[in-house]
């Protein structure tokens, strides 16, 4: 993370949460501290739960997309397509290369698109597959279609957005909207753009809602599965500093690791992965672990995970960490999870207040933040905020 052109500076912010469209409500909801009710089964806009018991699930509340894109050509995109396209936008603003819809301080050619997703295209799956196997496939949508694939929503928000530098999908889980500032760097130090509008998204669906609920994950305390999409604008600091942008934080170190489980299990949380990618973040930084002020955590409620990912935070930054959980307030969001634990760090590194903290005490103004995120298939991944 520092190269010839520095560290990555951090020069936007979008949010959208289970707080609502908007990085202040989210900001709120960090400092109050008080996790978000589960969303009324009538209220529900992602499927019909009618069917189903209290589902213990947030959407991002008041989500309304025509809002910010209009009521035309929405029609045929899926949800997580209109989140991602919103929040690109929203980021776009805030950072100023936009203004009214229009570019102002850049270029579509210099600006690209890099952002993480888990389960997106499942929605769109599930939809045709129900019509194929319930009615017939001659009924199938084919302007639907290309929501199928995996790259789709990235590819939508391009051309919605008219980001021309390079687009690109990670597809890691939990830790994938991590994964995407590390491959952020790699493209902004070679040039290929001078800003990336880089993050994370994930889309509530009943597929993917009735997939927790057969695994008992709704069931465990503290729990509650969400949605949500947050971006940052990334630019190389001495850039940044040359155009005279604002800059909110600074992206210092990466980390990632994979530790294959010992038997055939799929699920598989790896302590040993995530301290390996902790202390690799760490050293990308060149921060020693007792300069490490705060830790935004993937603590999430589900027991065996929260105890590993814990435990590699005690093993690699100590047993007195000061730890925050934004997941225990808004829900886990899967791929964006990543990028709304980034946006609470940037937030804490200017002063916000953290409300609820995991562990220790919430520091004022942190030199270093490590945000950590583990996966589910013994993958995991760290960043360092300073």
């Amino acid at each position: 993370m520092r190269g010839a052109r520095g560290s990555m500076a951090v020069t936007g912010l979008s949010v959208l949460s289970a707080a609502g469209m908007g990085k202040d409500l989210f900001f709120a909801a960090l400092a109050l501290g008080a996790p978000t009710r589960p969303s009324p089964p009538k209220d529900l806009q992602a499927f019909d739960s009618a069917a189903y018991d209290a589902p213990n699930v947030v959407e991002v509340l008041g989500f309304d997309p025509t809002v910010l894109l209009g009521d035309k050509g929405l029609r045929t995109l899926d949800r997580i397509t209109k989140l991602l396209i919103v929040a690109a936008r929203m980021c776009l603003h805030d950072v100023g290369f936009k203004a009214n819809g229009q570019w102002q301080r850049s270029e579509p050619t210099k600006v690209g698109f890099v952002c993480s997703n888990a389960y997106g295209s499942l929605e769109a799956i599930t939809e045709l597959d129900r019509v194929a196997l319930l009615e017939d496939a001659r009924y199938i949508n084919p302007a639907k279609f290309p929501n199928t694939v995996s790259n789709s929503a990235a590819g939508y928000v391009s051309i919605w957005e008219d980001l021309r530098a390079l687009n690109v999908s990670v597809s890691n889980g939990n830790p994938g909207a991590l994964d995407a500032i590390g491959i952020a760097e790699v493209h902004l130090a070679s040039g290929r753009a001078d800003a990336l509008i880089t993050g994370g998204g994930e889309a509530m669906c009943e597929a993917l809602f009735l997939a927790f609920k057969k695994l008992g994950a709704l069931r465990s305390p503290g729990f509650c599965l969400g949605e949500g999409a947050a971006m940052v604008c990334l630019e190389p600091e001495l850039s940044a500093e040359s155009r005279g942008a604002t800059i909110l934080a600074r992206v210092t170190g990466y980390g990632t690791h994979f530790s294959a489980p010992k038997d055939d299990a799929l699920l598989h949380p790896s302590e040993e992965a995530m301290g390996a990618a902790i202390e690799q973040a760490l050293e990308s930084a060149d921060v020693a672990a007792k300069d490490v002020d705060l830790v935004v955590s993937g603590l999430s409620g589900l027991a065996p995970f929260d105890a590993a990912e814990l435990g590699a935070i005690h093993g690699s930054i100590g047993r007195t960490a000061n730890v925050f959980a934004p997941k225990k307030l808004v829900g886990e969001s899967l791929g964006a999870s990543g990028a709304l634990a980034v946006a609470a760090a940037v937030y804490a590194r200017n002063g916000g207040t953290l409300g609820r903290m995991e562990a220790g005490h919430a520091p004022s103004r942190p030199r270093h933040i490590v945000v950590t995120s583990l996966g589910y298939y013994g993958n995991a991944s760290a960043v360092v905020i300073s």
